[in-house]
């Protein structure tokens, strides 16, 4: 690593209570003439400090800094700057893949004759185990204690990985299990918000920054840690000492005024804000939030707006460091020398907010009066598809009325009743289109708010008290981002009527929201399988798209944690919760929701009586060795991982196979053939599925043939440190839709050279035997949704060596390109469709000499009549065009490293 240099004598000593330390004054860089510092966005000042720090006249240059100094001019934003961030986060569906990456490097560099130990973290990672918890027990004491049980017994080959990483590389801790989502945790333990290291000898004091593979690291934004999502392909190489590089992003910003109503939640707020910012168009931006009305936001609702900046396009939405920040960092436990050093350092360097901060220069500005925001749920298959309350039954009736045309899959006349008796545990009811299935508090979006959580808890109390039930056919569940929610819904009492209702603890972690919400009840899913019923599931998350959920729900919606406990009162969709009773009490009378909906001052009364720094401080006191069963799991001593030829879990894959020290001949398409072609908004749930494994699906019989019985697949995600699984999951969401083959939904295409139907998976193995190479041809956004490194090292181990689509969103692009597959987008108001394409023609394409270089493709059709059309190599910088034609970013660090 070079030694960083000081060379706009920026360098000053700050003294503080944890002693004399060194920073960069950024306000001297004003006084050089290099630009409106003072007037910068916060979020482009804490790109500056990194960039202006980490100079070491190699891969941070002056150059660089002189570039981020006038961010704003249109030349500038043409740009591209390194970044090096603070640390790494990760959850463990991620994180697995990312450290079995990093343990066969080890292996390819020996292979190279190079030192495999080199092979270390530079930066600290902290892994989050939170994904793999299933909900497969619930609405009883024992859910919790059966969960984790079940999944030590299904996960723990994955977690002898983890602690063998633990142990055998520098600077890479993991937070057991069933202690909370990683986000959460970030939030209220991890995060420091100012960073205190040594660095080249001097106690350096700077801003923390991370980088985190999950599409919601954005959450942390809400403390004014600036961070977000990339791959796991990306995260590796920043965690390998490389730059991560970016165009110099634009800052859209976003100003508040006014304040919520009463009775409206952060959830309604965020829906609101991310439907404002998908239609305005913010992917690859940044959204800074300012004005008077930020000061009303606890930083529990800007983390939850934070934490849904993928579900805006944002790379990040931003709120600085303040007086609130301060207050909820001493809230939480952090230490007061902690505390203290934030305030300090960034008034200081002039990146604490008040409300008579001047308006820093975004590039553009919209306002919200939060006084408008009023109660909604997003969905059925999107989360920036707001829905007003008032508005969501006839919403439902326009989605069920399309459901007979394909709208969500249903092949009845979902407008005629369709009731169907279900017994369960004694009870009957009456299953129809619109039954809510499942209603699941989950997610750190919301689950990471007190007042939310209570609020859920009295509406709950309310309930119970004028005798409501939940419908039997409901899977109900609790499963919060960490143990201090369990602690202040036990402290103020509405704990037992939450359980009352079904929503009883379950685990620690993602759950529903990622696609782990275990199995319905036999008798809710024959009903489902034998009427074809569309049914919905409503939950605390953050994303809903097709098949993410369950694979026998077809309508998903987003909701605040009370209004999923009012839907699952209501047992259906087809209500107006604004209008129509909610159920029947005791009595016999009606019970509207308004009758239940808890007060402001009851909520803010409980959050204050309730939520103390006491429990933060207790329920992170041990955090990384207070889990008996981790404690437990085998450890493995050996610097280089021992691969198990035979495991189902964690196999050396073949990435680096045949890796030479020499950069391989340029990358040249030619006579390439279509392996699906698709329409817009797929998203990496598509491509690379989560949830269930199906028995007859190209990976279900893969397992089979491995000796496992179905009862023992566990899900996609966890098996994501085995190539073997990955691949036949590619492209295989049971929702997807290949226009080679219309009509059908599901991972199939057509082997074109002799028209026959099959999986994706088996036609890429019968094009690999041809030397055929393989294109995907989609339309706008593609790849949007989380931050899935498969969606892409899938789609070139299948064979896929380019993607052309009308647009991308921006981590999977990055994922592609990291891995060595070409990103190539139609020219503005060009697609499939414009251009006649039918996906049977045979493609080639020049190679790139060149960042964002226009591209001639060639189309021969059946009859051989060619068709031209121009594209743009989205490869944006001279380092992205570098590791495509290394074939990718881990390829070019190892040849860098002989």
């Amino acid at each position: 690593m070079s030694k960083q240099t000081d060379p706009f004598g920026t360098e000053k000593t700050l003294s503080t209570k944890s002693g004399k330390l060194t920073y960069y004054d950024l306000s001297e860089l004003e006084k050089q003439g290099l630009g409106k510092i003072s007037r910068m966005p916060f979020s482009i000042k804490i790109l500056l400090e990194a960039v202006l720090r980490q100079i070491d006249g190699c891969a941070v240059t002056e150059e660089d800094l002189k570039a981020l100094c006038l961010w704003s001019s249109a030349e500038s934003q043409k740009k591209e700057i390194p970044f090096k961030p603070a640390r790494v986060v990760m959850q463990d569906f991620t994180g697995v893949p990312a450290i079995v990456d990093l343990a066969v490097m080890r292996d390819a560099l020996a292979d190279l004759g190079g030192d495999p130990q080199r092979i270390n973290p530079i930066i600290p990672i902290d892994l989050v185990i939170d994904h793999s918890v299933q909900v497969d027990r619930y609405a009883t004491v024992r859910a919790l204690e059966t969960n984790t049980d079940m999944e030590f017994k299904r996960n723990r080959e994955r977690y002898e990985f983890l602690r063998w990483g633990a142990g055998s590389f520098e600077n890479f801790q993991v937070v057991p299990p069933a202690t909370g989502i990683v986000h959460q945790v970030n939030l209220e333990y991890l995060a420091r918000v100012v960073e205190k290291r040594q660095v080249d000898g001097k106690w350096t004091v700077f801003p923390d920054t991370l980088v985190g593979t999950d599409s919601h690291t954005p959450m942390i934004n809400g403390i004014g840690v600036l961070g977000w999502g990339v791959g796991g392909i990306e995260a590796e190489a920043a965690i390998l000492g490389q730059p991560l590089y970016m165009l110099i992003p634009e800052v859209i910003g976003f100003k508040l005024t006014g304040s919520l109503s009463a009775g409206i939640t952060a959830t309604d707020l965020v829906l609101t804000v991310t439907q404002n910012l998908r239609a305005y168009g913010v992917v690859g931006k940044i959204v800074e939030f300012f004005g008077p009305g930020l000061s009303s936001l606890s930083v529990a609702d800007r983390a939850t707006i934070g934490n849904m900046s993928p579900e805006y396009g944002a790379t990040a939405g931003f709120f600085p460091v303040d007086g609130e920040t301060l207050k909820y960092l001493s809230f939480t436990g952090r230490k007061t020398e902690q505390v203290e050093l934030v305030e300090r350092y960034t008034k200081e360097q002039g990146i604490f907010r008040t409300d008579q901060t001047p308006q820093p220069e975004y590039a553009d500005v919209l306002e919200l009066d939060l006084a408008t925001v009023e109660p909604c749920l997003a969905g059925p298959k999107r989360p920036q598809d707001r829905i007003a309350l008032s508005a969501a039954r006839k919403d439902w009736l326009q989605v069920v009325k399309s459901a007979a045309t394909g709208g969500t899959g249903a092949t009845t006349d979902p407008a005629r009743p369709n009731r169907v008796p279900v017994v369960v545990s004694g009870r009957q009811d009456f299953l129809d289109h619109g039954s809510v299935v499942i209603a699941a508090i989950t997610s750190c979006t919301n689950t990471s708010n007190p007042s939310v959580m209570l609020s859920a808890g009295i509406l709950a109390k309310n309930a119970v008290g004028l005798g409501l039930q939940v419908p039997v056919y409901t899977k109900t569940s609790l499963a919060p981002g960490s143990r201090v929610v369990t602690r202040y819904l036990d402290d103020s009492g509405l704990t037992p009527y939450l359980e009352a209702l079904g929503f009883h603890l379950v685990g620690y972690g993602c759950t529903t929201c990622i696609g782990n919400s275990g199995p319905l009840h036999p008798e809710v899913s024959r009903a489902i399988h034998e009427r074809d019923l569309t049914v919905v599931s409503v939950l605390s998350g953050n994303r809903n798209f097709e098949g993410r959920i369950h694979s026998e729900v077809k309508a998903n919606y987003l909701a605040s944690p009370p209004l999923v406990v009012a839907y699952a009162l209501a047992g259906t969709m087809n209500i107006d919760l604004s209008t129509d009773p909610i159920g029947l009490d005791r009595n016999e009378n009606p019970v509207y929701l308004k009758d239940i909906w808890p007060a402001s001052e009851e909520i803010d009364a409980a959050v204050t009586a309730h939520v103390s720094p006491t429990m933060f401080a207790e329920e992170y006191a041990n955090v990384f060795s207070g889990n008996e069963t981790w404690n437990a799991v085998k450890i493995t001593e050996s610097r280089r991982y021992e691969w198990d030829a035979e495991s189902t879990y964690i196999r050396k894959p073949t990435f680096f196979d045949g890796l030479s020290k020499e950069l391989p001949p340029r990358p040249k398409i030619e006579e390439a053939r279509v392996l699906a072609l698709m329409g817009d908004s797929v998203t990496t749930d598509h491509i690379s599925p989560a949830g269930a494994i199906p028995e007859d699906s190209p990976a279900g019989k893969w397992l089979i043939a491995q000796g496992l019985d179905k009862d023992d697949f566990n899900t996609y995600g966890s098996r994501r440190g085995n190539h073997e699984v990955m691949i036949r999951g590619t492209f295989g969401n049971i929702r997807i839709r290949n226009r080679l083959v219309p009509g059908v939904e599901g991972g199939y295409t057509r082997y074109l050279p002799t028209d026959e139907r099959m999986f994706i998976y088996d036609a890429a193995l019968k094009y690999q035997a041809d030397r055929t190479p393989l294109l995907v041809i989609a339309g706008k956004e593609y790849g949007s949704g989380s931050s899935r490194d498969w969606a892409a090292k899938g789609t070139i181990l299948l064979g896929v060596k380019l993607v052309i689509a009308e647009s991308f969103e921006r981590i999977h692009r990055s994922n592609l390109l990291g891995m060595g597959v070409l990103p190539l987008q139609f020219k503005d108001g060009e697609s499939a469709e414009s251009l006649g394409l039918t996906g049977e023609e045979i493609y080639s394409v020049q190679s790139v000499d060149q960042p964002g270089q226009g591209l001639t493709v060639t189309a021969v059709t059946k009859d051989g009549a060619q068709k031209r059309f121009e594209v743009q190599a989205r490869l944006d910088t001279a380092v992205e065009l570098d590791y495509y034609r290394n074939g990718g970013i881990l390829h070019t660090v190892l040849r860098n490293m002989v």
